[in-house]
């Protein structure tokens, strides 16, 4: 079973339900169905910290993703510790399905490019 773990952090108003019924969507059709995942929403000035202190990049943006073990094959009763996917309601505002999904593919290894536009379409 999928654990995720919702905090929002952004003094916005989220639908964490909805977020999380997503994640478990997009990580079910990639065959994830054992781990544990963390949704954080966080505010603007947060986002821009996290940004500038693991991409050197001084700006907000809509979404990061935090891995953690990238590991496709575990032994049998060894879940996943996907990581984090953190997003930013002030600068997604309404359309959050898309940059949550585009998190989530990247915290299961997915680079840009084709293959992951791909998978977002299917996805979002």
């Amino acid at each position: 079973m999928v654990t995720v773990l919702v905090e929002n952090r952004s003094g916005a108003d989220v639908d964490e339900h909805a977020a999380e019924k997503l994640a478990r969507r997009v990580l079910s059709a990639e065959g994830i169905d054992d781990g544990d995942l963390g949704l954080l929403f966080v505010g603007p000035d947060e986002m821009r910290s996290l940004k500038r202190e693991h991409l050197g990049q001084d700006e907000a943006t809509d979404v990061l993703s935090f891995p953690i073990d990238g590991r496709d094959e575990l032994p049998d009763g060894v879940p996943r510790q996907l990581g984090d996917a953190v997003l930013c309601p002030q600068v997604v505002g309404e359309k959050w399905r898309a940059p949550l999904v585009h998190g989530l593919l990247h915290l299961l290894g997915y680079d840009h490019g084709a293959d992951m536009e791909r998978r977002e379409a299917e996805l979002a």
